[in-house]
C-alpha cells in the first residue's frame, strides 16, 4: 500500500510532502520538509524505516545545508549511531518524534493500539529540526475515538493537542502546528 500526504504549518510558513509505503515485512515513510523554526528557514529530507509492528528501525535526516543524522534502533528500546555505537541516553525509547512533521505521531498511535479512553505514557527519541539533536522526551497518548481522534500530551512543554487521523492512520489536523492540505 502506498499513500501520499501533504501538510502545511498552521503559521503558513512550512510545508511537507510524505510518501508512506507499507509492505508485509516493512514500512517506509519518506518526506521532504521546508519550514522555518525560531526564525531560521531550513529544508530537510527524512526517511523512517519501520518494522511491521511499527517499531522504528532506522532514521535518516539530511538537511539542505549538508548536515545529516543517521540512527538505528532494535525495536526494544536500544538506539545506535551511524557507526553502530550505542546511544544509551535513548534507552527505553521505541518511537522517534521528528519536530518538523506530524507523521511521527502515527508511529506510537499505530504501535500502541489504544482502546477508547486508554492512555499510555511513552518515552520517545525526540529529533529537533534544524538542530539535528536527539534526546529522550516523555509523551502520552490517549484514545478518544479509536482510529479517529487521539489526545497527544507533551508534559515537558506542557503541550496538549487533539489529533484527528485518517483511515491510513495519518494526522489530518494537529491544532496550532499542522493542517493536512492533500
Amino acid at each position: 500500500m502506498t499513500c501520499v500526504a501533504q501538510w502545511a504549518a498552521e503559521d503558513g510558513v512550512g510545508v511537507e510532502h510524505l510518501v508512506l509505503n507499507e509492505w508485509p515485512d516493512r514500512v517506509i515513510g519518506e518526506a521532504v520538509v521546508v519550514d522555518t523554526r525560531f526564525g531560521s528557514p531550513y529544508g530537510a529530507h527524512y526517511r523512517v524505516e519501520i518494522a511491521p509492528d511499527w517499531t522504528v528501525r532506522r532514521v535518516l535526516v539530511a538537511l539542505t545545508d549538508g548536515r545529516t543524522l543517521v540512527v538505528s534502533a532494535d525495536g526494544s528500546g536500544h538506539w545506535y549511531d551511524i557507526d553502530g555505537m550505542p546511544l544509551s541516553a535513548l534507552d527505553g525509547c521505541i518511537d522517534i518524534d521528528i519536530s518538523g512533521t506530524p507523521f511521527t505521531n502515527t508511529l506510537p498511535i499505530r504501535r500502541l493500539g489504544l482502546m477508547q479512553g486508554e492512555r499510555r505514557e511513552i518515552r520517545v527519541a525526540y529529533l529537533a529540526l534544524p538542530a539535528l539533536t536527539i534526546e529522550p522526551a516523555d509523551q502520552a497518548y490517549t484514545c478518544i475515538e479509536p482510529r479517529r481522534r487521539y489526545l497527544y500530551e507533551g508534559p515537558l512543554r506542557q503541550f496538549e493537542a487533539e489529533l484527528t487521523i485518517d483511515t491510513n492512520w495519518l494526522v489530518e489536523d494537529y491544532p496550532t502546528l499542522f493542517k493536512r492540505i492533500a
